[in-house]
Formats: C-alpha cells, structure tokens, sequence
C-alpha cells in the first residue's frame, strides 16, 4: 500500500503518541523507527505474558542493547508496564521509549502518572489535506472523513459502520468505561446532533432519556478515548457578554456521519453544513497539534448571538475564521466577522466557502475551503493562507 508522508515529527525524547483508532500511529511508529524492539499489544498473546510479569520486558530490553529504542504499541493495553518503561528509562541512559495508544483513562486510572513528565504527549491525527496533496477531494473528505484506516478501504462506508462499533467493544465495553451499552449506544447517536454547535448536556440527557450527570460522565469517556473534544469559547479581553459553553466535535467527518441519523425529518443542508465546520475542525486541530509554535483555537459567541466558527491565536498572529457551506457570500454572512475584528482591530479575518474564487470584501478575505484546507500546514502560519 502507498506511505504517505504524516506531518507528525517525533521528538528526540521518549514520547508517547495518542491517537484514535485507524489515524496510522502504528503504521507511522513501524516505518520511523524500523530498527526498534516493536511491542505490539494488540497480540493477546504478548498482552498474556506481560500482564502475568510485567518485569519480561526488562530483560526483553537487556537481551537487546544495540537497539538503543523500544516501541510499545497500545500501551494502554497492559498499563503495568508503565512502572517497568519508567525504570529502564532512569537505567538505559540514551535510549528512545515510543509508547503509543488510544487511550490515556486506563493508565491514568492505574494511578501511573504517565512516566512522571518524562516522555512527551504527542497526538496523531486523520489526514491533513495538505498530507494527501493531489489525492485530496474535498468532497469525498466530507462523505466518509480522512482515517486512514478508511481512506485506504475500497469500501469505505462499511468501514465507517463498524468503526464506532469497534469502538463500543473495545474500548468502552471490554474496559468496563460504562455500565449500560445501550444508554451509551443512544448517547453517540443524540451527541452527533451537536457535532459542530453549543454543547448543551442537559438536552442532550433528554434525548437519550439518561441523568445529566450520566451524560456529562459519557462526554468526558469520548474525550479520553479521543472521539469526540469540547472546543471553548474564546474570551481574553473580552468587552461582551460571552456564551458561557464550549462547542463540541467528533474528530473526524467520516465519524461523524456514521453516526448522525438521516431521514425524512434531517435536513441535507444542516448536515453538510455541520461536515463542513467539522472537517475545518479537525485540520486546525491537527494543524495545531503539529506546529513547534503554541497555537490554541477557540470559538467566539456572544449573548446576543454573534458568533465567529474558530479563532486561532499563537505567538504568530490572532486570527477569525468563519465556515459556510455556500457556493456565493451574503452580507449577513460577514456579520460576526466584523464584530469581532471591532472589537479585536488586531486581527485578521477570512471566510471559508465553498465558491472557487478568492476575493475581498470589507476587508475580509473570502478563501474556497479547499485552497484553504491545502495550504494549512504546521510549518506556515494562517498569513501564508492570507498572502
């Protein structure tokens, strides 16, 4: 199968690597470090050994003293073996520990507080535009998303239907994450309803007929297992009331589709719509991710109902975005732009849409999201975009 060159470059430490299901952490740890003793604990078979006497892996590394680098996939697996990683890297002095996973809440859970600071958390994401150049289509990215787990599948959309059931199996059910897997089965298809908008716990608790309590525990599960992550409200010098509530995603388009329900009752629009935003979403997010640079993003929504989609602010510049699944540009549609530079005159703002021309309009950039989702790389700040 074709390699095709991530944007994720490991540091010269240990590390761990984190990621969902499918977004190639195992490929990528395969291929980089090629002459590493590989741990893979997706074999029951080395899952059962370890966990009876976790101390194998000490002389598994002592038998090996030329390979100068361990690689445990799916850590999370047997998090025993934290302790053990956590003395061979205070004894093996120049040796790389590269530990991969889907999820951090079973080790936090153990009480290892993840090497103590001493291997760096690092995130792999799906594919970034840019990553795939040429083979990029934006609309094949909104229909099933950009896992690499699907986009290398012939029949991507059956993987997508078993995707969040692999997840439900393994993930929330064998690890014991919930009691009731139906209350959580409902719970991924009413959150999908928020994919992109305000998250509001308690009508969302009213849609799965669960407690609120319950649902805000089942949000927290998505985030450790790396689904699904609140987006907050961007508020420093704020002169406005602002909403109080983050936004929610799920990580990827193509997941997010898998689970949102269609029918005679959901409009096609608001569904594109919400791919559109989301797919936006998840390339800032691992644009960020992957910077040298601290970059965070934000959402930007008053009292009154103003609103701007993201705000990127770093060391490089403070920027609006604003996403519209529309192939020509309104006046209304530059409205929360232009409250937000008011109030911000340091920034700068353009809006995504899905028309094939660039053009200004009262001083904001208009930008086709797909020149805008090509052009996004770790290595370039937006005014790349904006040049």
């Amino acid at each position: 199968m074709e390699t095709i060159d991530r944007f994720f470059y490991p540091p010269k430490t240990s590390f761990f690597l984190f990621g969902p299901r499918g977004t190639g952490k195992s490929t990528f740890v395969h291929q980089y470090f090629k002459d590493a003793i590989t741990i893979d604990l997706l074999d029951p078979e080395r899952v059962r050994l370890l966990s009876a006497m976790p101390e194998r892996l000490k002389e598994i590394v002592d038998a090996n003293p030329n390979a100068r680098c361990l690689v445990i996939d799916e850590i999370q697996r047997v998090p025993e073996l934290l302790t053990v990683v956590h003395s061979l890297i205070e004894a093996k002095g120049g040796w790389r520990f590269v530990l991969t996973g889907s999820s951090a809440r079973k080790l936090k859970r153990t009480g290892v507080d993840l090497l103590g600071g001493r291997a760096l958390l690092n995130t792999m994401h799906p594919f970034m535009a840019a990553e795939l150049g040429e083979r990029f289509e934006t609309d094949r990215a909104l229909n099933h998303g950009l896992l690499p787990l699907v986009w290398a599948s012939e029949s991507p959309t059956e993987v997508l239907r078993s995707y969040a059931a692999l997840y439900l199996r393994e993930e929330v059910q064998m690890e014991g994450l919930v009691r009731n897997i139906g209350n959580f089965s409902r719970f991924l298809e009413a959150i999908s309803f928020s994919h992109g908008s305000v998250l509001n716990i308690s009508n969302v608790a009213r849609e799965c007929e669960v407690e609120r309590k319950v649902v805000e525990g089942y949000v927290g599960i998505l985030e450790d297992i790396l689904l699904g992550w609140r987006l907050p409200v961007f508020s420093r010098r704020a002169k406005r009331a602002l909403s109080a509530h983050p936004k929610f995603y799920l990580f990827d388009t193509g997941v997010f589709r898998s689970l949102r329900p269609q029918g005679p009752l959901d409009r096609p629009e608001e569904i594109e719509g919400q791919a559109l935003e989301g797919l936006v979403a998840q390339h800032l997010r691992a644009w960020a991710a992957y910077s040298q640079m601290k970059r965070e993003i934000f959402f930007w929504r008053t009292r009154s109902g103003l609103e701007v989609d993201f705000i990127v602010y770093g060391p490089d510049g403070l920027w609006a975005v604003e996403v519209k699944n529309a192939r020509k540009i309104h006046p209304n549609d530059l409205r929360g732009l232009r409250s937000f530079k008011e109030e911000y005159p340091q920034s700068k703002a353009f809006l995504l849409y899905r028309g094939k021309d660039r053009f200004l309009r009262n001083d904001i950039l208009c930008v086709p999201c797909q020149e805008f989702l090509m052009g996004l790389r770790p290595d370039r700040s937006l005014d790349h975009i904006l040049s």
